[in-house]
């Protein structure tokens, strides 16, 4: 685990992908400190993959703290949409003013499916890139995938983004609707952390 030392910026402003991944980060004796406590600046998004967008993210991160940075770009993928909301996911759920709300964000995801007519199906899956960034340039990137459907109209308030209109295979309930436990086991973002864990005891 010496590959990042004892302290790690989390290069994310939103609370709840915080908390996620403070909660998977800390059991392997890594403190985990936000952006936002640093005063860091949330980076233009500009790359035009999830890995894109968390390396710069990450990059960001390091340079400026001077401490490894990991940062994480996930969203949700929709079949029928030919994979968008995508790395928009985000801006799906701004309005003019940049400010987000995912209500309406989620009504705007199932609108259009809708509209591509009842055989567009409603597979999608939520896709996580987490990037580790070391002050000396140097980054490390690994995505992780969760599969399932979408429901209308969204259920459950223990989720952030999508997760109350999203049911991962082999389930009857949203990620809104589970114990964060049980979602942090099976997400994917959980996906992308197994990837890098296995890394850092490699």
């Amino acid at each position: 685990m010496n590959r990042i030392g004892e302290k790690l910026v989390i290069a994310t402003h939103n609370e709840g992908k915080l908390r996620e991944i403070r909660a998977l980060m800390e059991p392997l004796g890594i403190a985990c400190v936000g952006a936002a406590e640093l005063g860091l600046p949330d980076p233009e998004e500009t790359g035009v993959t999830f890995v894109d967008n968390a390396e710069l993210k990450a990059r960001q991160a390091a340079d400026l703290s001077g401490l490894p940075a990991l940062a994480d770009d996930s969203g949700l993928s929709v079949d029928a949409l030919q994979g968008d909301p995508g790395i928009r996911s985000a801006r799906w759920a701004e309005d003019a003013d940049g400010n987000r709300d995912f209500n309406r964000a989620m009504k705007k995801v199932w609108d259009a499916v809708e509209a591509r007519g009842e055989d567009a199906g409603h597979d999608a899956h939520f896709v996580c890139a987490l990037s580790l960034a070391w002050p000396d340039g140097r980054v490390e990137s690994f995505e992780g995938k969760v599969h399932g459907t979408l429901t209308w109209p969204p259920r459950g308030d223990k989720g952030f983004g999508y997760d109350p209109m999203f049911i991962a295979r082999g389930m009857d309930r949203t990620f809104a609707e589970i114990d964060p436990d049980q979602k942090h086991a099976i997400s994917h973002r959980a996906d992308a952390f197994d990837k890098l864990v296995t890394w850092l005891k490699s």
